[in-house]
């Protein structure tokens, strides 16, 4: 597996790629092109830009590196989470009471827009909802007390604290001091919804090139980007590669840090268990740094993810390596194995918001979702096309957010693999 410097790591076929709906093999770029927009990156952002895009009546063409979904879109948790992984005052600190509320407000149409989206285009994508943030000690439980009266502030009062016997109604574990229900969140199976928004965009007459990667991008009036097989001249461009754009703009590079993470899914529990460990049927994630998190797929599997390892080594044997980490969560599970293992770049930023802006004024991109990219990268594809097509009010706003860059040159992953580690020892210490 290469460094995750590098931007690349070893990406087996998924439990996802197993049980989506068959997807159409789309064409490599050939020759010249000419478009209004043109797209660099196939994941859930750069595929709702194009998107909306062209139901704006933009003709648009897409180009993937590899197949659509590829990349974390196509191999993430699946789960739906409210807000930022940026609390909420750090965004006040940026942009102002005010404005904050504005955030908030467009992280709660990420959340609507998703099934909005299913229903309209007919995307069978098990989406369901119901989630807990579970705490493994006081502090994080009294923390998590706090992010209810902040969101409260912020006008959403579906949270609740569970713990004791109530939070065994949620869940068949005793490893938690409890947690915060929240109804608002969920999950769905993110390459079969990637899958159909590829779908209709291509229905709303967008062109979308698999196996080609953008290599050069030549800017001025018009853009022109080019693949080894062709090249789209363009009067706009949108940046979407995220985690997987790699080297080719360094100054984007410098703002992201790849972060990989691993996932597992079991063989079927069957229903009586997987009703016993999971009453409720919600996705669940913990509230260390390095955090478990997992759900139940349609047939009853356990989908368990784990990691956050900024040098991108995948653990010696990655199966048992998972089957350890939930059976620390569900000790009756020591008959469980793992059928399915992979893993997969997520993008953060040092601040944890998520960077839009513009490298120039026909040049947008989107990137560093932090973890909370099924819901976000809807509405960075919404928030793309709106600035596109000649509104940015909301786009302007997301962009006033600074963004630090990472410690660079060959100090960049040693330094983040030390800090990672003082994180873990402090989740783990309850500090």
């Amino acid at each position: 597996m290469a460094l995750v410097s590098d931007h690349h790591m070893s990406t087996p076929p998924t439990w996802y790629h197993a049980t989506a709906p068959a997807a159409p093999s789309r064409p490599p770029l050939s020759g010249p092109l000419r478009a209004r927009a043109c797209v660099v990156g196939g994941g859930l952002c750069g595929v709702s830009a194009a998107l909306h895009l062209a139901e704006r009546g933009i003709d648009t063409v897409l180009l993937e590196a590899e197949a659509i979904g590829h990349g974390a879109s196509g191999r993430n948790g699946g789960q739906i989470v409210q807000g930022f992984s940026a609390p909420m005052e750090r965004i006040e600190a940026a942009v102002g009471r005010a404005d904050a509320q504005v955030f908030w407000d467009m992280g709660r149409e990420a959340i609507a827009a998703i099934p909005e989206r299913v229903a309209r285009h007919g995307i069978d994508c098990d989406l369901r909802w119901g989630y807990l943030i579970a705490a493994l000690n006081r502090r994080q439980l009294d923390d998590l007390r706090e992010t209810v009266a902040q969101w409260a502030g912020y006008g959403y009062t579906g949270p609740s604290i569970v713990e004791g016997a109530g939070l065994r109604t949620v869940l068949g574990t005793d490893l938690y001091a409890g947690g915060m229900l929240e109804p608002g969140s969920g999950q769905l199976h993110p390459l079969a919804y990637l899958r159909g928004l590829a779908a209709a965009a291509e229905a709303a007459g967008a062109r979308l090139h698999e196996q080609s990667a953008a290599v050069a991008i030549d800017h001025g009036d018009t853009v022109r980007v080019s693949t080894a097989g062709g090249s789209v001249e363009a009067d706009i461009l949108i940046l979407a590669g995220n985690a997987y754009l790699g080297r080719l703009v360094p100054s984007l590079n410098r703002r992201l840090m790849p972060v990989a993470s691993f996932v597992g899914v079991t063989e079927p529990l069957g229903e009586e268990r997987a009703r016993r460990l999971f009453p409720q049927d919600v996705a669940v994630a913990d509230c260390n740094v390095a955090l478990d998190y997992y759900r139940l797929t349609a047939d009853r599997r356990l989908l368990f993810g784990a990691g956050a390892s900024y040098s991108a080594t995948t653990p010696a044997g990655l199966k048992d390596w998972l089957a350890r980490r939930f059976r620390r969560v569900f000790p009756e599970l020591t008959d469980v194995t793992v059928e399915h293992a992979w893993g997969g770049l997520i993008g953060i930023t040092h601040s944890r918001i998520p960077d839009f802006g513009r490298l120039a004024p026909n040049v947008l991109y989107a990137q560093g979702f932090s973890g909370q990219g099924v819901a976000l990268t809807g509405l960075a594809g919404t928030l793309l096309a709106e600035a596109a097509t000649g509104d940015d009010s909301r786009f302007r706003l997301v962009e006033r957010i600074r963004h630090l860059p990472f410690p660079g040159g060959l100090l960049r992953t040693p330094t983040l693999v030390a800090a990672m580690g003082v994180l873990k020892l402090k989740d783990r210490l309850g500090w």
